[in-house]
């Protein structure tokens, strides 16, 4: 707990440096770390009393600075509060928003990721799909890849899903699943944008990441 010592009518903070006081018309110095080992009655008699607590903080309120006042001739503590700044609901919308397209997709009974690179290599891959479609790829050929690279091409073409199993597709179903992608990011752009639209039209929503919220 902080002490204080009243010097010149005002309360003042002891720490660390060494403590002055009279005693008997004697002017007595002890270091601040031999004062903490006597009594809280020692080092009263010597002029050091405890700070004790001041106002709580009230609701919605956080402290912005303090100082030590006299209560009743002993020192406590003052402290000036200022309103907690809102929450940043447009970022905690934005947040949500990032975190459910990196979540993943359904496709073909499988949970396909979509982070950010994932996105990446999902686009790439459609586009190689399509080409290999436009070389002649045909529906169930899994091998679409040879088309491309007929020495680097896979003979089975796969994806790894978030299960870590592999989803083979052939060029149709990777063209598909590119738009999936595209669809699973584009709705929840837009149910983000719906979602400020309801907040900044003066509707309550106690929880932005609510399940209901984003279908």
């Amino acid at each position: 707990m902080a002490q204080a010592q009243k010097i010149d009518g005002e309360w003042r903070s002891v720490s660390g440096g060494p403590v002055r006081s009279s005693v008997d018309g004697e002017e007595v110095v002890a270091s601040f770390e031999t004062i903490m080992l006597w009594s809280e009655d020692e080092r009263e008699a010597f002029g050091v009393f405890p700070v004790g607590d001041g106002d709580p903080v009230p609701a919605g309120k956080r402290v912005v600075s303090s100082r030590i006042v006299d209560r009743n001739g002993r020192p406590v503590w003052l402290s000036l509060f200022e309103d907690e700044p809102a929450e940043d609901v447009g970022a905690a919308i934005e947040a949500e928003k990032v975190r459910r397209i990196e979540a993943g997709f359904p496709f073909l009974g499988k949970v396909i990721q979509s982070r950010a690179e994932d996105r990446e290599n999902i686009a790439g891959a459609k586009s190689a799909a399509q080409d290999a479609k436009l070389l002649g790829a045909e529906t169930g050929e899994l091998s679409w890849q040879k088309r491309l690279d007929a020495t680097k091409g896979a003979e089975v073409f796969a994806w790894i899903t978030l299960d870590n199993s592999l989803l083979p597709l052939d060029a149709d179903a990777m063209i598909a699943m590119g738009y999936a992608a595209m669809l699973h990011k584009q709705r929840l752009i837009f149910v983000a944008k719906s979602i400020k639209d309801r907040i900044a039209a003066g509707e309550a929503i106690a929880d932005v990441t609510a399940d209901a919220l984003w279908g």
